[in-house]
Parts: C-alpha cells; sequence; structure tokens
C-alpha cells in the first residue's frame, strides 16, 4: 500500500511504498517525518493536540517519537485552504464599490 502525504516542516509530497519508518527524514529538509505534526489525528485545536483519545501524551510533536496510533495524512493544507477561503469570504463582503 502506498502512502502519500506533505511534510509538516516544508510542504513537500512524501510518498513511501509501504509503510513510515520512525528513522525516516523528508528529503528536502531533512525533518523528522514519524512525528505528530504528520499525523491525520493531530490537532492543535484539541485536547492533547490528538484526535485519538487512546494516544500518550507527546511533547515534541515535531520529533520522532514511538506512537501506535500514528497514521500518515496533511491537516495543514486544509486548515490553510479555509484560512484563504475565509479570507477572500472577508475580503469580498467589505470590498470598496467602485460607484
Amino acid at each position: 500500500m502506498a502512502v502519500s502525504f506533505k511534510c509538516f516542516d516544508c510542504g513537500a509530497e512524501l510518498k513511501f511504498t509501504d509503510r513510515v519508518g520512525l528513522r525516516e527524514e523528508c528529503p528536502h529538509c531533512r525533518a523528522d517525518v514519524h512525528v505528530c505534526r504528520n499525523c491525520k489525528f493531530y490537532d492543535p485545536k484539541v485536547y492533547n493536540e490528538c484526535r485519538e483519545p487512546q494516544a500518550e501524551r507527546i511533547l515534541e510533536r515535531d520529533r520522532t517519537n514511538r506512537c501506535d496510533y500514528f497514521s500518515p495524512g496533511s491537516r495543514g493544507e486544509d486548515e490553510k485552504s479555509k484560512a484563504d477561503q475565509l479570507k477572500a469570504a472577508a475580503e469580498a463582503l467589505f470590498k470598496k464599490r467602485d460607484s
């Protein structure tokens, strides 16, 4: 099963043939890959910054960890696109009309 997601640090597309190993690094920025910030459960807005209720507390979210619930995913892109959509809507609402 191929795994594909974006690096939390540089945004580069990462592709793995099977699974993400504990010692994997991003080939573009050399950031650790098996980290909370690359996990689909990572959410800075919830308790413990993780949507998986059984996961142990991790202090360094951008460093390799041995979390058993790690599942690669890119949440940052979703948040950025939502923020861009909201900003565009606000600009359209308050845009000065040419009369």
